[in-house]
């Protein structure tokens, strides 16, 4: 698959189902392809989601865990993110909690889905449970009837799948690890629920449930913090498992140095908020005030011979 048409190369046979989210992550973990690099969407506004489909990234992160957004604006944000950039981008969205109906939401919509507070083998397996088709893999999602229409819509990526079994095969499923019982159990998780395609570590979380600074989920130097982080690593070396993580390029979460560092391992990289974007309106607030300030000053200092409403010194 040709990376330069972005995800669109991994589309399915029609833009109504997943991408092929789950082979997408694999050729990047294999570095046939670049890391996907997406966008947070922190917001939850369909408008943002239009305005900055066309760009291409390969990848939006629609935090419905921590935006509020019902049901139907979650599946329009997918869909505009789908398909007003044609295929280029491909919609993740965290779900709020373990909830198997919010995971079925998500999963019909069209995107992959991102578990957060994963700790436990049981609940990886209620997950991976929730968002399959079929005993075959312990499957309890209930086939939805009407989203796909038969012989137009529900074509499937290989002759003669039938189109429930295929669908297993093309969203993909993301834990977050998000404490120090989650790290400790890590292995066990990826041991016996191995259909989790892509492990996060949820950094600013994860400090907070340690009682560490939250740094505001940038790490920190404390022994015990740097010997969970290495044991992180180390089971998804053992395991072989994509890793997926935060890396900016710029000030001032990142420089061009530090995202050259962080995504040597990942093979998912969220680059991009809409949160930072409109927060940075804030410095070109400042920046216009301090720009503003010597011309106002001298005016109330009356150096150019008037005071203030113009009347003279």
């Amino acid at each position: 698959m040709a990376s330069s048409q972005g995800m669109a190369a991994y589309a399915a046979p029609s833009l109504f189902q997943p991408h092929l989210t789950r082979q997408a992550i694999r050729d990047a973990h294999k570095k046939k392809i670049p890391p996907l690099l997406g966008y947070y969407g922190g917001i939850g506004s369909t408008k943002i989601t239009r305005w900055l489909a066309p760009i291409g990234y390969d990848a939006v992160w629609v935090d419905w865990e921590h935006s509020s957004m019902n049901v139907e604006t979650m599946t329009t944000i997918v869909h505009e993110a789908i398909f007003m950039s044609q295929g280029r981008t491909i919609p993740f969205v965290r779900v709020p909690g373990h909830d198997h109906a919010a995971i079925g939401y998500a999963l019909d919509a069209g995107a992959s889905i991102i578990i957060p507070q994963v700790e436990t083998v049981e609940q990886a397996k209620h997950v991976v449970s929730a968002a399959k088709f079929g005993s075959k893999q312990n499957g309890t999602r209930s086939a939805p009837p009407f989203r796909l229409m038969r012989g137009v819509t529900d074509m499937t990526f290989e002759p003669g799948r039938d189109i429930y079994e295929a669908m297993n095969h093309q969203a993909a499923i993301m834990i977050q690890i998000e404490s120090l019982a989650g790290i400790n159990n890590l292995d066990a998780i990826l041991t016996e629920v191995p259909d989790i395609d892509i492990v996060w570590l949820g950094t600013l979380d994860c400090r907070v449930e340690m009682n560490l600074p939250s740094n505001m989920g940038q790490g920190g130097n404390e022994p015990e913090w740097l010997a969970a982080k290495q044991k992180f690593f180390d089971v998804l070396d053992k395991h072989d498992k994509p890793y997926g993580g935060f890396a900016f390029s710029t000030p001032p979460l990142g420089s061009p140095e530090m995202f050259k560092q962080a995504t040597e391992r990942m093979s998912f990289v969220i680059t991009a908020a809409d949160t930072v974007a409109l927060a940075g309106m804030g410095e070109l607030l400042k920046i216009g005030r301090e720009l503003l300030a010597p011309e106002f000053e001298k005016k109330v200092n009356g150096q150019n011979g008037h005071a203030v409403n113009g009347e003279k010194s």
